[in-house]
């Protein structure tokens, strides 16, 4: 290992790892052709989009397509919970004006609908359980700030653990109680950490404020994370709506399958979903509706006339080619893994986003928010030549939404963890109920099998070269050799 006076100068670590990188990418990259040499399904999919079949479960179904004798033809899309269509679990909601997260939280727990005297004592004990441990809020969220909530969120969730008098126990009493305080919980956690976070890096005042036991889930939220507490029974009928849209969406998607994977270890709860909260976070899942209001926000500025389909069609073909946007090449909030012709969370959100827009002024907004999702699927075809069905995605609309209910961007993707926390605790309880095998898929190695080689006779690079990479200036003393 190469030595240097520290009292002089430094290595130049960009040209260390710039050195390094060249040989890096010949020994950390698989070449393609040996995915299909090994008939391997890259990212558990078979060639036709379709995910490999790794598990069974009862708690969701999500529905896109249908296969008929090898040939796959695209459907409207179905959610349902526990075998109940969203929709149906929606509209009643809607029709008899009551909050329903707290519904399709037994639902998915449990397995089937409460009562409502049985519905009025769960949603009770929920709020019941909704305080933090004693000053957890001052020991793991004030003293250790963070910039981003959800990476804040999942270092409190592992937190959680050394506040629980029983935290190994994976018995399904003491898995009931830990899922109920978790769920309750989050939306505590979120809100607090977000507090701290304009806090400490926006300047702001510190707000912090306890949950009120005499809220639903989704007023509670609204009423924490406002300086003043207020805010409008729309506001909190079309948060919880989004939350009940979220909460669940099969045991295939990425963060319940860490759930899975991990719980089938026998791990505890906090790190089981801890995990699933790092997996929601990435931009190819639940941080997509962060991404796609940033990108929209780029539309918006770039796109003189919003209702010129010819420009707003343009634009949309330089983000394609990575000349615009991320540089990543997605239209973010279009297209799904299983939904084909329609996704059924985005097609409610929109007519509500429709509805709020009207009401708050956004009309103009919504149309182009329209016309993108029209759009998007003939940029697709103009540039790529493909047919494939796409529709637009719950993050589609769901930012949109929450822009309009003056939530503030870095909560988009917590409010998405606040939601399907609960299809992670049924899908945890699930695979320790059902399942009694550690979750082991086979890797192949494809290397070269090589000697060992004495550490004088490597020829990677040679010394000179090597020392010589990593000076900066003569008085950088480097003993190749080492100690």
């Amino acid at each position: 290992m190469p030595n240097f006076d520290k009292d002089k100068s430094k290595i130049n670590i960009d040209r260390y790892i710039d050195l390094i990188r060249s040989q890096n990418s010949t020994w950390n990259r698989i070449p393609a052709h040996y995915y299909s040499e090994y008939n391997v399904k890259r990212g558990l999919r078979n060639s036709d989009g379709t995910g490999v079949l790794a598990g069974l479960t009862s708690i969701g179904e999500v529905h896109g397509y249908v296969i008929d004798e090898g040939n796959k033809s695209p459907v409207e899309g179905k959610l349902r919970y526990r075998g109940i269509d969203i929709e149906d679990i929606v509209a009643h909601c809607m029709a008899e004006h009551r909050y329903g997260f707290e519904e399709v939280t037994f639902l998915l727990l449990f397995g089937f609908l409460p009562t409502r005297e049985l519905l009025d004592t769960f949603t009770s004990q929920l709020a019941d359980m909704r305080n933090l441990p004693f000053e957890f809020t001052e020991d793991m969220i004030l003293k250790a700030p963070g910039k981003n909530v959800m990476n804040k969120l999942g270092r409190a969730v592992l937190a959680l653990y050394s506040y629980d008098d029983n935290p190994d126990d994976i018995s399904i009493p003491n898995l009931i109680r830990q899922s109920l305080e978790l769920i309750a919980r989050f939306p505590v956690l979120i809100a607090n950490s977000y507090a701290c976070k304009r806090h400490y890096f926006d300047n702001q005042s510190l707000v912090i404020h306890n949950p009120n036991p005499e809220l639903s889930i989704a007023e509670n939220f609204l009423y924490m994370i406002r300086d003043d507490n207020q805010y409008t029974e729309l506001e909190a009928q079309i948060l919880d709506l989004a939350m009940m849209l979220q909460a669940e969406h099969g045991g295939g998607n990425n963060s319940a399958f860490a759930v899975h994977v991990l719980s089938s270890t026998g791990t505890d709860t906090y790190s089981a979903i801890a995990a699933a909260v790092g997996s929601l976070k990435g931009p190819k899942h639940g941080g997509a509706n962060d991404k796609m209001m940033s990108q929209m926000n780029e539309i918006k500025e770039n796109v003189k006339n919003w209702e010129d389909e010819g420009e707003v069609l343009e634009y949309l073909k330089k983000i394609l080619r990575k000349e615009a946007g991320d540089g990543k090449g997605l239209i973010y909030g279009m297209g799904h893994a299983v939904y084909t012709l329609s996704d059924p969370r985005a097609v409610i959100l929109k007519e509500r986003a429709e509805y709020l827009a009207e009401e708050t002024g956004n009309s103009k907004e919504f149309a182009l928010y329209d016309l993108v999702e029209r759009l998007a699927p003939v940029a697709f075809r103009e540039l790529k030549g493909t047919d494939k069905p796409i529709c637009a995605n719950v993050d589609f609309y769901s930012g949109f939404v929450y822009q309009m209910l003056k939530i503030p961007q870095e909560l988009f993707t917590p409010i998405f963890a606040m939601s399907r926390i609960v299809g992670w605790c049924a899908h945890r309880m699930e695979e320790i109920m059902t399942s009694n095998k550690i979750i082991r898929p086979a890797y192949r190695s494809v290397v070269k099998r090589m000697p060992y080689v004495s550490i004088d006779d490597r020829t990677i690079f040679g010394k000179d070269e090597f020392a010589a990479s990593l000076k900066i200036n003569d008085d950088v003393d480097i003993n190749t050799d080492g100690d």
